[in-house]
């Protein structure tokens, strides 16, 4: 198993726009948006993987590194401190499970952080690197 980070930044009303976030829309491709559902980030374009990675711990370290870039804009502050995120996602990812963290941000944005299990139990989508195009 491997994992693949996946990163959106956007207006948090967006997110209601559910149908384009399921991989059953013709837009969902092309949707900037995240999916409903984890699993589902695999059936996006290879071009929106942030990074890839072969070890639990490289991930967690990534994703530290994102939600740290935005911390300073969360609204409400922290509520869940980053050592705790990070301690539950190193106690996932290598279990097989997802780990996602949604946060509002001021000014009514919203920051998705998600690094995704590869092959993924809950999907059948192939590896979006690995795949064949076309």
């Amino acid at each position: 198993m491997h994992w693949h980070a996946y990163l959106w930044t956007g207006a948090g009303t967006d997110r209601a726009s559910e149908a384009e976030r399921r991989p059953s829309s013709p837009d969902f491709a092309t949707s900037p948006l995240p999916p409903m559902r984890t699993g589902d980030w695999l059936a996006k374009p290879a071009a929106r993987v942030a990074a890839t990675f072969e070890e639990a711990g490289q991930a967690t370290t990534w994703m530290a590194a994102e939600y740290t870039k935005t911390r300073d804009q969360l609204h409400p502050p922290e509520e869940l401190p980053l050592e705790g995120r990070l301690n539950s996602a190193l106690d996932l990812l290598p279990r097989g499970v997802d780990v996602q963290w949604g946060e509002w941000l001021q000014s009514g944005r919203f920051l998705t952080i998600g690094v995704i299990c590869c092959p993924n139990r809950h999907v059948t989508h192939p590896c979006p690197i690995r795949r064949p195009s076309g």
